[in-house]
C-alpha cells in the first residue's frame, strides 16, 4: 500500500518559469497520498509554467513568501525550470525559506535546476545529491558531493536531475515526508 500523508502539509515554493510537469505531477501526487498542498512565492497573483522553452499554465499563488515560515509545513518541495530557479535564489526571502526547513530537520525535495537554491542557502555542504547535470560544479564548489542518479536521498533531502527522473522523485518524496523530520538534516 502506498504511503499515505494525511494531515502533512507540503510547501512547494515556485515563481515564473517553473518547468510545469516539475510542479503538476509531485502536486497532484501529494494530494492524491493526502497532503495539504500551499503555492509558495514570491510573485503575486500567478506563477508561469513552461513547456521547456515554451510557455504554459499559470497558477495561483496561496501565500507569498514574505510572509510564509517553515514552522507552518511539515515539508517543502523545489520545483526545477532555470529561470524559476535562479530567480529563486536571488530573492532573499525564499532563500531564509528553504533554509527553515534545513534547521528545523524537515523534509525537502528538489528537482533539475531547483539545488541551485541550496547552495544559494548554505545548505548544500557535506550532502549528497544530484541535479541537472549544468549545475554539478556550482554545487561541488558549495561542498555537495554530487552524484549523476536517477533520484538522490540523503536524510530527508531528495533530488533529482530532470522530468525523467520524476516516477522515482516522487516516491522518494512521498517516502521522506511520511517519515517526518530527520535529525541529518540539518543547515
Amino acid at each position: 500500500m502506498a504511503e499515505r500523508l494525511d494531515g502533512k502539509r507540503v510547501a512547494f515554493l515556485l515563481t515564473d518559469g517553473v518547468e510545469q510537469v516539475e510542479f503538476t505531477d509531485p502536486w497532484n501526487a501529494l494530494t492524491r497520498a493526502g497532503a495539504e498542498v500551499t503555492l509558495v512565492s514570491p510573485t503575486e497573483g500567478t506563477v508561469l509554467g513552461m513547456h521547456g522553452d515554451d510557455k504554459a499554465d499559470t497558477f495561483d499563488v496561496d501565500r507569498a513568501v514574505a510572509t510564509a515560515s517553515a514552522s507552518d509545513y511539515d515539508a517543502l518541495v523545489l520545483p526545477g525550470g532555470v529561470v524559476n530557479a535562479d530567480h529563486l535564489r536571488m530573492d532573499a526571502d525564499a532563500v531564509r525559506f528553504v533554509r527553515e526547513f534545513f534547521e528545523q530537520h524537515k523534509p525537502v525535495s528538489a528537482i533539475c535546476h531547483a539545488p541551485w537554491i541550496l547552495a544559494e542557502a548554505g545548505v548544500a555542504r557535506g550532502r549528497s545529491l544530484t541535479s541537472y547535470p549544468s549545475l554539478k560544479t556550482d554545487l561541488v564548489n558549495a561542498g555537495a558531493d554530487w552524484s549523476d542518479e536517477e533520484v538522490v536521498v540523503d536524510q530527508g533531502l531528495v533530488t533529482s536531475r530532470n522530468p525523467d527522473d520524476l516516477p522515482a522523485f516522487i516516491d522518494k518524496t512521498i517516502e521522506e515526508i511520511a517519515e517526518g523530520e530527520h535529525a541529518g538534516q540539518t543547515a
